[in-house]
């Protein structure tokens, strides 16, 4: 219980630090059948699609990024996106957000998935 609420206190500072970089946040959370994206959020023309990893320190950050985490994410995108047409002729991109404790979260655009 104590990671899950971590995790959502992650996605809160996440998404605090996307709105101060002027974006608004279109969904968070968002589930599909292949799995969830924690934020979506969109700044003029460009979509970003957010994993968000909270862990003790940045290096264990790092480490928990998963190739197959962010294929999940690209494919939930691609849920998003059918569902969404509006958004189809956006610019987008996938980012991670790292938190670790006491320090500044670490946002890593453009992630190669």
């Amino acid at each position: 219980m104590l990671t899950k609420y971590k995790g959502y206190l992650g996605e809160i500072l996440a998404s605090i630090l996307l709105m101060l970089k002027g974006f608004s946040i279109l969904e968070r959370r968002y589930k599909t059948a292949c799995g969830e994206i924690d934020i979506i959020a969109q700044r003029g023309h460009l979509i970003i699609f957010v994993e968000v990893k909270v862990r003790k320190n940045s290096e264990k950050c790092y480490n928990a990024i998963r190739n197959k985490q962010m294929k999940r994410i690209r494919t939930a995108s691609e849920i998003f996106l059918r569902q969404k047409p509006e958004f189809l002729h956006k610019d987008i991109r996938f980012d991670v957000i790292l938190i670790s404790n006491w320090s500044i979260p670490i946002h890593l655009e453009n992630v190669n998935i």
